[in-house]
């Protein structure tokens, strides 16, 4: 089922979520939205709090092909490259505007796979990237945290004015 994004700034956008107990079918079944809402966008990542749910789940899927989904619970960076990559990041829940992101190119990640199993896994560039993007969002952060106060505000300024 594809959701509704929450529209910011809706104040569960700044709130950090739950971790997540189990891999559950009612986990499951919020993953299997959540990679049909992502797709519907298109996008290559989303994140639980974007469509109001409030638990550490994140879905990733930056394949040419589709259908590679990476699905994430309670995902946490345990090593990020000192090499940095640039990538114009956006987000539905504020739609029309977006900022190049800095952030590292690559990344291991620790998290609860389908299966509830631990896992670590290496994202490259794009993987990599969608993956910051969403774990921010877990921790109640959006992507234009990471500009400068000034940079934030305009881009801000420019979506409350719906200017494209």
């Amino acid at each position: 089922m594809i959701r509704p994004f929450v529209p910011y700034p809706d104040k569960r956008l700044k709130t950090v979520c739950e971790p997540v107990d189990a891999v559950t079918d009612q986990v499951r079944g919020i993953w299997a939205d959540m990679v049909e809402t992502m797709d519907a966008m298109p996008g290559v990542g989303l994140a639980a709090p974007q469509i109001g749910v409030m638990l550490r789940l994140a879905v990733v899927d930056c394949s040419e092909e589709r259908g590679q989904a990476i699905l994430l619970a309670n995902p946490e960076v345990i090593h990020a490259s000192a090499k940095l990559r640039e990538h114009e990041e956006a987000s539905p829940n504020l739609p029309g505007v977006s900022a190049v992101i800095k952030r590292p190119r690559a990344v291991t990640v620790r998290f609860l796979n389908a299966a509830g199993q631990v896992e670590e896994k290496d994202f490259v560039g794009l993987w990599a990237t969608s993956v910051q993007h969403q774990i921010d969002h877990l921790n109640g952060r959006m992507y234009f945290d990471n500009l400068s106060k000034v940079k934030r505000d305009m881009l801000l300024r420019k979506a409350r004015k719906g200017v494209r």
